[in-house]
């Protein structure tokens, strides 16, 4: 590469990084151009807009340098993965790259060393990542009066969703917001499955499986809901931190993603894969499948896919979620933010007299920064950071397992330190009372140990060798998650 190249290379990194930190100090809300609802005699599909052809990729020799156009959300221990490489290879291509870099900024040109592996998916994407979490691409859209709006069997179905009764709008809604997926998404998948939208009656040999997971322990909508919001998350976040290689669909046929694919499609990918055998998967994921269906119903969202995640993106300081002075235990080591899969988000404290049993504790949890409390729910505190009452932008802290005595109210600000509740065993599911707490960025979940690590002072979340394993690291000295409180889990705040 020349000194001039270079030198060019240099000036757009720190452009790009200029205005993405611009990005995170204050998020750009932009919503997509269609209206709240769509009169179902006029849903029509979107004039197929003229694609470029899909590139057709070679068997490379052993790292060979290809152009790559850094994505959404990537960071170099992603494209490393994605590539199967190093990101010491990637570095000495690519020197301009800062030491410090945590996520890349969307649109930076780089080459990478690739090592070619069979059996690579289609390059066709399928949705912008912007577009996959509920994160600032859903403001404005009232999940409910769409689905109101429309002539199918959803609007008229209800379930019990964590003691509430909740119609087919609402619940879309809800499991949307707890697992951080886009309403639109989940509404598409499931008017392409199921015909949700635009059938009036729920086909009869679909009744029990209406989403395609054969698992008797989540029969209906609801459940299988869940297990779609889980699943799209989970190849999502694996993708996005270099975890997935491969997908196994269900007539046993396997697939790598392509390197050059985004997070949104694998995720998409791996619901499919979880579904489908091989012919039906691929027309689900090519431009003729659930892209088409999602276009049809809620436009093109690549005429506005800017990037969720700023390059360089930085944690705010936080403070350990319990009072100075006090010792708790480390219970839980990285794992699921919300759901049973990923991504590994989330981090367990404990006092340590209560660790294993579900009993009263007098110590209560605190706000780890400043902010305002977005929202609540059953054992659910949100903490937003930048005080604008929306958890679906900027920083967000989320705590799981609040008792409802003295909890919290919505809409209250606070200062790093105030108490926000007792740990309990209230929401989800709990063997002890303790406190589950995660990160979210613009709707999307962050890995605690992962580009940004989860930092509360100074300590560094490291994931073992399963979920709610690891450790936290500071300064030398390493504790180990103990769901007994060991004396080697115990860790206190403010010293």
């Amino acid at each position: 590469m020349s000194r001039a190249s270079k030198n060019i290379n240099r000036i757009l990194f720190h452009i790009l990084l200029m205005v993405t930190f611009l990005g995170a100090c204050s998020p750009t809300v932009l919503v997509t151009p269609t209206p709240d609802t769509i009169d179902a005699a006029t849903v029509t599909p979107t004039p197929k807009v003229t694609s470029t052809p899909l590139p057709v990729r070679e068997v490379y020799a052993p790292g060979t340098l290809v152009d790559y156009t850094a994505q959404d959300g990537d960071s170099l221990i992603s494209v490393a993965a994605h590539f199967n490489t190093t990101e010491e290879e990637i570095r000495f291509v690519n020197p301009d790259i800062p030491e410090d870099v945590t996520t890349l900024p969307a649109g930076y040109p780089m080459q990478i060393p690739i090592y070619y592996k069979a059996l690579w998916g289609s390059p066709f994407k399928i949705l912008p990542n912007a577009y996959f979490v509920d994160g600032p691409k859903q403001i404005g859209f009232d999940t409910a009066a769409f689905v109101d709006s429309q002539p199918g069997w959803l609007k008229d179905y209800s379930a019990q969703a964590n003691g509430v009764v909740r119609r087919g709008g609402d619940l879309v809604e809800y499991v949307a917001w707890q697992f951080s997926v886009s309403p639109r998404l989940l509404l598409a998948i499931s008017e392409f499955q199921a015909g949700a939208l635009s059938s009036p009656t729920l086909d009869e040999a679909k009744q029990e499986y209406p989403l395609g997971f054969e698992d008797n322990t989540h029969t209906g909508f609801y459940l299988q809901l869940i297990l779609l919001a889980d699943q799209l998350n989970t190849g999502y976040y694996r993708w996005q931190t270099g975890r997935l290689e491969s997908l196994l669909l269900m007539d046993g046929t396997m697939e790598n993603p392509d390197p050059w694919q985004n997070a949104a499609t694998v995720g998409i990918q791996s619901y499919f894969a979880r579904v489908m055998i091989s012919a039906d998967y691929k027309l689900a994921t090519s431009e003729e499948g659930l892209s088409k269906t999602y276009m049809t119903y809620f436009g093109n969202p690549w005429l506005d896919d800017g990037a969720n995640i700023p390059g360089s993106l930085t944690q705010p300081e936080l403070h350990l979620p319990f009072e100075d002075g006090k010792t708790w235990a480390y219970t839980g080591g990285p794992h699921a933010s919300w759901g049973n899969l990923e991504p590994l988000g989330a981090l367990d404290f404990a006092p340590p007299s209560v660790a294993g049993k579900c009993s009263l504790s007098e110590d209560m949890v605190v706000a780890v920064a400043d902010g305002e409390i977005s929202r609540t729910d059953t054992g659910v505190v949100m903490l937003d950071l930048d005080s604008d009452g929306d958890d679906r932008t900027g920083w967000v802290i989320f705590y799981l397992h609040i008792g409802s005595s003295n909890k919290i109210r919505q809409g209250v600000l606070v200062t790093s330190g105030t108490p926000i509740g007792y740990p309990s065993c209230e929401g989800g599911e709990s063997t002890g009372t303790h406190v589950h707490i995660a990160r979210k960025y613009n709707g999307e979940w962050i890995a605690a140990d992962g580009a940004i690590p989860f930092n509360m002072e100074g300590w560094l979340p490291h994931n073992g060798s399963e979920p709610y394993k690891g450790t936290l690291t500071r300064m030398g000295y390493t504790i180990t998650a103990s769901s007994v409180a060991s004396y080697f889990s115990l860790i206190t705040a403010g010293k």
